[in-house]
């Protein structure tokens, strides 16, 4: 038994042994393979997710095995494959009576406001066990919770193939992004500071690419769409200013999506959204879009395994988050393994 939790910010522990957690009613107790770690359990970690709670057993990445299940659960069985959906909702609140239960006014995360999968055993709502396939390994199941993510904002965004898309940031959030586009037949485009990413964007399937230290990305996109600008602008990065560049790139009636958390602001043109009557849109983890995942991920519509560049026994933790904070040129999603 190996339980990763954070005390406090800045403290990463690392527990063996202990109990197994016990499902109450309505849950079921996964045995966990494999887990990603995330930018926001760095966030986490460091004290600078605004939604945390502390001490908190980490981990929102994570797929494993059904090994028991609470009373009254009957759509799971034991032994079962299975993937988290981290999103735990009310269900009665408006924006869950209206299918946005990843907003709910209620919202808990799991890994987040409650204890996550960075351990040998979690609890879940059964309902947030999502079953796959045993044909689809469960390393590449733990990623269907990115995919999601992606997944959402382009539903935001209202993603079509006759869109061309211009992502910022080609880490795993702009890469889960551009596969899930170019699943749905978009042209995509990454900019970002590192070539080494950008090299991993070309190998995704993007159709260009931008090194924006050496190249205007404005100058590189007004091409797009006849000359007016891509069509969908996804910020990626989670860098605040790019929000103003995104409004004066967008064609009209562009979109625009954002995924990152940053409480800083930046100054962006009122007059700019309105003339190109621009659509600006949050997106917040997923809609309950993990199933449509596990079914592209079983079909093969999507294949995100390269994603998965480092695995470490889940007891060398903090060797984990070590590499993957210094090496972001090397380390694109590392996960753990409790087996």
């Amino acid at each position: 038994m190996v339980t990763i939790s954070v005390r406090e910010p800045h403290h990463l522990e690392v527990t063996e042994g202990g109990p197994t957690g016990e499902p109450g009613p309505g849950e079921v107790a996964i045995r966990v393979h494999r887990a990603g770690i995330c930018g926001s359990d760095m966030h986490i970690l460091h004290g600078s997710n605004p939604f945390a709670r502390y001490p908190r057993v980490i981990g929102h990445e994570f797929a494993g095995t059904v090994e028991a299940l609470g009373e009254g659960v009957s759509t799971l069985g034991i032994g079962d494959h299975v993937v988290a959906d981290p999103v735990v909702a009310c269900g009665h609140c408006h924006p869950c009576r209206t299918g946005r239960p990843n907003v709910c006014a209620h919202l808990q995360v799991i890994g987040v406001h409650r204890d996550g999968g960075f351990r040998s055993v979690a609890v879940v709502p059964a309902q947030n066990a999502v079953r796959v396939s045993p044909a689809l390994g469960l390393d590449v199941a733990a990623l269907a919770e990115p995919l999601a993510v992606a997944a959402n904002v382009l539903w935001r965004t209202g993603l079509t193939a006759e869109d061309s898309v211009l992502i910022y940031g080609a880490g795993t959030v702009g890469l889960t992004v551009l596969q899930v586009a170019k699943m749905r037949g978009a042209r995509c485009i990454l900019a970002d500071i590192d070539p080494a990413r950008l090299e991993r964007a070309r190998a995704f399937g993007a159709d260009r690419v931008i090194h924006s230290r050496v190249e205007s990305v404005a100058d590189a996109v007004s091409g797009e769409m006849d000359g007016l600008g891509p069509s969908v602008v996804i910020d990626g990065a989670g860098v605040p200013a790019l929000l103003a560049e995104a409004c004066r790139v967008a064609a009209p009636a562009g979109r625009i999506g954002l995924l990152g958390f940053s409480a800083a602001p930046c100054e962006i043109s009122q007059a700019e959204i309105v003339r190109k009557e621009l659509t600006l849109v949050g997106s917040r983890l997923n809609r309950r879009f993990i199933g449509d995942v596990v079914g592209w991920l079983e079909r093969g519509e999507l294949s995100p395994a390269p994603m998965i560049t480092q695995v470490f026994p889940a007891k060398d933790a903090k060797a984990a988050f070590d590499f993957a904070e210094k090496h972001p040129d090397q380390a694109l999603k590392v996960q753990l393994d409790f087996t």
